[in-house]
C-alpha cells in the first residue's frame, strides 16, 4: 500500500494494483497518467472521483454513462485498444466528466467520454463522440 496525500480527501492508502493508468493523460492534462478512483461508501455509488495521483489539485467527478441513459455506439482504434490494452468490448467502462461552471447547472461532457480498460485499468479519453439518449422506464 502507498500513502498518498489529497488535497481534498487528506491521507489515503492506494494499493498500487488499482491504479488506473492513461498513458496519454486526459487531454488538457497529459502530465498527470495515475489515478485512483475513488467512490462514496454505497454499494451501488452515483459519483465517483477520478484523482490525480501525479498532482494532487487535478480531480475530476465522474458518472457512469449507463446512469444517464446514454448508449454509445463507440468505436475505438487500434491504436487506441493498444494504448488501454483493449481485447474485448465487455471490459470498457465509460464514465463522463462532470462540471459544475459558477452559477450554472451540473453537466456531463457527453461527447468526450473517458473509456477505461477494467482489466489492464487502463483509460482513454475519447474526443467528439456522439450518444444516442435511451429512455428507461424507472
Amino acid at each position: 500500500m502507498m500513502q498518498v496525500y489529497q488535497s481534498r480527501f487528506g491521507q489515503i492508502e492506494v494499493d498500487p494494483d488499482t491504479i488506473i493508468h492513461f498513458p496519454q493523460g486526459i487531454p488538457g492534462f497529459e502530465e498527470c497518467k495515475n489515478y485512483k478512483l475513488l467512490h462514496e461508501d454505497s454499494s451501488a455509488p452515483k459519483l465517483l472521483w477520478l484523482q490525480s495521483l501525479d498532482d494532487q489539485d487535478v480531480l475530476f467527478t465522474l458518472i457512469e454513462a449507463e446512469r444517464l441513459g446514454l448508449n454509445y455506439q463507440l468505436t475505438l482504434s487500434d491504436e487506441e485498444c493498444e494504448y488501454i490494452e483493449l481485447k474485448a468490448a465487455e471490459d470498457a467502462q465509460l464514465f463522463l466528466i462532470l462540471s459544475r461552471p459558477e452559477g450554472q447547472e451540473i453537466n456531463a461532457n457527453t461527447r468526450a467520454p473517458l473509456v477505461i480498460n477494467l482489466q489492464s485499468r487502463k483509460g482513454l479519453q475519447k474526443l467528439d463522440v456522439k450518444a444516442d439518449i435511451v429512455f428507461r422506464n424507472t
